[in-house]
C-alpha cells in the first residue's frame, strides 16, 4: 500500500481490507531523509510510525534526498520495488482518484517490473469519497496547503463538514490536484488514536521541477503545520 498518511490513503486501505481480496504486507512511504519527515506532507516520521503501529501493518520507508531529480527518484524507487519483489509481492495499491497522467506514469514504471497496480478509488466522485470518509468516523488534520489554492488559515484545520463548506469553488474537495495534504490520526483502521499537539505553521518555497513548462513563477509556496508527538 503506497501510504502518505493522509485521507485518501486511509480510505483506500479501508476499502481494500474490507473487501479482503488482497493481503496488505506493508505500508510504503517516501521520507525526506534530510528532515526525517513524510515527503511533501511534512509529517514527522515518528508520527508515521505510530500511525502504522496503530493500524497494525508494518511500515517500509523510502529515503529520498531533499529535492531529488526525476532520475534519482526513479532509481531509488526501482531499487525499493526490486527489494519488495524479492518477498513475492506482486501488486501495489494507490489512492489516486482521477489524475490520468499520474496513473499512466505509475503503470509505465511498474508494469515492466511485473508489478500490477490497483486503484480502488479511481473515478469515484470526490464529494462522495469525502462524505464516506467523514461518515466512517475518520479524523484528519490539514498539514500542508498550496498557497496557489488555499491561504494559511486552512493549515492546521480538522477535516470536517465546516472545512468542506469553506473550500473555494476551484479546489477539489479531496485535494486531488495537490491543493492540500492531510494526516489521519483516528478512524476505523486504528486500534487507538495517534496523539499529537499542533506546533507552529511555517512557510516554505520549492523550486519548480526542471521539466515544468510554467515559467511565470520560479517557486512553489506551501504552508506546513508541524505536528508534535506527545
Amino acid at each position: 500500500m503506497n501510504w502518505s498518511g493522509g485521507k485518501d490513503s486511509s480510505l483506500c486501505l479501508y476499502k481494500i481490507l474490507r473487501e479482503g481480496s488482497y493481503d496488505v504486507s506493508y505500508l510504503l512511504t517516501s521520507i525526506n531523509k534530510v528532515h526525517n519527515r513524510i515527503s511533501m506532507h511534512g509529517v514527522r516520521a515518528e508520527l508515521l510510525l505510530k500511525q502504522a503501529e496503530s493500524i497494525g501493518i508494518p511500515l517500509k520507508q523510502i529515503e529520498l534526498p531533499e529535492q531529488p531529480s526525476m532520475k534519482d527518484y526513479e532509481k531509488i524507487m526501482k531499487e525499493k520495488v526490486e527489494e519488495i519483489k524479492a518477498e513475492a509481492i506482486s501488486h501495489t495499491i494507490f489512492g489516486d482518484i482521477f489524475l490520468e497522467d499520474l496513473r499512466k506514469y505509475r503503470e509505465a514504471q511498474l508494469n515492466p517490473m511485473e508489478i500490477k497496480t490497483i486503484f480502488p478509488l479511481w473515478k469515484i466522485d470526490t464529494k462522495e469519497l469525502m462524505n464516506e470518509f467523514l461518515s466512517l468516523g475518520f479524523k484528519a488534520i490539514i498539514v500542508c496547503v498550496n498557497e496557489q489554492f488555499l491561504d494559511k488559515s486552512f493549515c492546521g484545520r480538522i477535516i470536517d463538514q465546516s472545512f468542506v463548506n469553506d473550500l473555494p469553488a476551484n479546489v477539489d474537495v479531496c485535494g486531488e490536484n495537490g491543493e492540500y495534504h492531510s494526516f489521519v490520526f483516528d478512524g476505523p483502521l486504528f486500534k487507538s488514536p495517534v496523539d499529537f499537539k499542533k506546533g507552529e505553521i511555517v512557510y516554505r518555497e520549492y523550486e519548480r521541477p526542471k521539466d515544468d513548462n510554467l515559467t511565470d513563477e520560479k517557486k512553489y509556496g506551501f504552508y506546513f503545520c508541524d505536528l508534535l508527538p506527545v
